[in-house]
């Protein structure tokens, strides 16, 4: 029996993905991370709302790829791109300002903060825009939202730079975004 590490490795290698592909590619992401931190960061987040929207069509509704709705992909996508990427990278920012530090302690208190006073007014404004596109119902996004993010962000807070947080968090979003869409174009 292949162990995990052999399985993975062979569905990479399947994929195209060899290990050295794959660490090729990391290191071209650190690259241009650093040279523009800014600009990656806010593709990252608006690619990953749009991953989102894929997964929720093509997964959670099953609609094949003959009834994908690339409209419904490529608003959610201006999303990201316009209002998710800019708005959480600066508020992170900011969050690294109030809060200084990387200790556990520190990883709690940006959480508080982060949910206390910044999740509202972030949710609101999200349901907003897309409700304004597509429909969402705020009550029931609300509900799962507040079960979702506090542990996600003490650990994001805590273990992940500063210049990683907003993909690391998008990432996490997929699940949630593939939820919201699904939701928000529910017929």
């Amino acid at each position: 029996m292949r162990g995990r590490e052999g399985i993975i490795n062979s569905s990479l290698a399947s994929a195209g993905l060899t290990s050295g592909r794959m660490a090729g590619l990391w290191r071209s992401y650190q690259a241009l991370m650093t040279r523009y931190p800014w600009s990656v960061q806010i593709v990252t987040a608006g690619s990953l709302v749009g991953v989102g929207d894929v997964v929720s069509q093509q997964l959670i509704e099953r609609r094949g790829l003959a009834h994908h709705n690339v409209r419904r992909t490529a608003r959610m996508m201006s999303i990201g791109f316009f209002f998710v990427g800019p708005v959480i990278g600066s508020w992170y920012k900011v969050l690294d300002r109030l809060v200084v530090g990387g200790s556990k302690s520190a990883a709690m208190k940006k959480m508080l903060v982060d949910q206390l006073c910044f999740a509202p007014c972030f949710l609101g404004a999200f349901l907003g825009i897309s409700g304004a596109l597509n429909g969402l119902t705020v009550e029931e996004n609300i509900v799962k939202l507040k079960r979702l993010w506090p542990p996600v962000q003490i650990a994001n807070f805590y273990f992940i730079p500063l210049h990683h947080r907003l993909a690391v968090v998008q990432i996490v979003a997929v699940a949630w975004n593939s939820y919201l869409t699904w939701k928000a174009n529910k017929m």
